[in-house]
């Protein structure tokens, strides 16, 4: 039996498979109550350490402070200090590496109720997170949690479902990816003699150099999606809408203008005219939609699930920050994708460059 040729929907549930289902969990080893890890500050545990061929279909986890009266100040944004750290077939690199918060979709080291397909938090207040992400592997699984909290520990509760295969796949499957970025602030302009109006909808950018990046891969694969977090930083009772950044995804190294060049920041995201209501559908949606005049945290998702990105080569998924990039706000993402091994590496910024601002 290998990964098989059948789907996750309600028609495909009859078709009788023959894989074996395991799962990695937290639970009490002694027969007891206590089901959960205590991660101490500065340490990381091994979530799962998984032998393939394989693949696992669902993360679930929640995660709490021990409970004090007053956490220390550095640790209160605990979400961004904590690190999902996943690597296949013992690669050099690891494929996955975000904060445990924005990898199941909102940031801001926040969380709130919301349902998409791949990725959910659940009552209570969003503190149970999911992913549905399939994540098939040839040889090797190892899960990690890795923090860097500098004073108090956390309780995590977990579980890591997963199938095992008696062989390799009989179709090539890609493995998957995600990377946390961040700009804090993008590289803006001074509005200095313009208008509010030509500051944020005039101007031109005919080279996307300049861009935001969400994702630069280099190999074969395709991109499914994205997390994308704003703070809004300018300060104004002027009209202050932060979206007006056109998507541009340049695919196999091609020049401008790229082959998928989109109209603006809600555009991309499914939704229209500067949104500022909570949405969430299957594949995009508004968990954090700001407050009045699109203050404060800004949080939306896009997944690539029925339409993925392919690329041959090499992928840059990029967006204006602003019209012709003349915004300067607080954005991060998280990027989603399969592809094959091995991949570009990349590293995440320091606990202290990731933290969210606070008013």
């Amino acid at each position: 039996m290998t990964y098989g040729q059948y789907g996750s929907s309600l028609r495909d549930l009859p078709r009788l498979r023959t894989s074996r289902r395991k799962r990695a969990s937290s639970w009490d080893r002694t027969g007891g109550n206590d089901d959960r890890l205590t991660v101490q500050p500065g340490t990381r545990v091994t979530l799962a350490d998984i032998e393939g061929p394989g693949s696992i279909n669902h993360i679930w986890c929640t995660v709490a402070l021990p409970h004090i009266e007053v956490p220390d100040i550095a640790d209160a944004d605990y979400l961004r200090q904590l690190v999902l750290k996943i690597t296949w077939d013992d690669s050099e690199a690891p494929s996955v590496l975000v904060p445990l918060g924005d990898f199941f979709g909102m940031g801001h080291g926040r969380t709130g109720n919301f349902v998409s397909a791949p990725l959910q938090m659940s009552p209570e207040d969003g503190k149970a997170f999911n992913s549905w992400f399939h994540m098939p592997f040839g040889r090797r699984a190892h899960v990690e949690l890795i923090s860097e909290l500098t004073t108090h520990p956390v309780f995590f509760y977990y579980y890591i479902d997963y199938d095992l295969f008696d062989g390799p796949p009989d179709t090539e499957l890609g493995y998957f990816h995600a990377q946390w970025n961040a700009e804090r602030p993008t590289g803006g302009v001074e509005q200095g003699a313009q208008t509010n109006r030509e500051y944020l909808l005039e101007g031109t950018n005919l080279t996307g150099d300049d861009n935001y990046v969400i994702l630069d891969a280099v190999g074969r694969g395709h991109y499914v999606g994205c997390v994308f977090n704003v703070r809004n930083l300018r300060e104004t009772s002027d009209w202050n809408w932060y979206g007006e950044g056109d998507d541009m995804i340049f695919i196999d190294g091609e020049p401008f203008p790229p082959s998928l060049h989109g109209t603006g920041t809600e555009d991309y995201f499914n939704t229209a005219w500067c949104p500022t209501q909570t949405h969430h559908a299957p594949y995009h949606g508004v968990t954090l939609p700001g407050g009045p005049n699109w203050s404060g945290d800004i949080s939306l998702y896009r997944f690539h699930v029925e339409d993925p990105i392919t690329f041959t080569e090499s992928i840059r998924v990029t967006i204006e920050h602003g019209h012709a990039n003349k915004r300067s706000d607080d954005v991060s993402s998280v990027a989603y994708w399969y592809q094959t091994l091995p991949h570009r590496p990349f590293e995440l910024p320091p606990a202290a460059r990731r933290r969210p601002y606070r008013m």
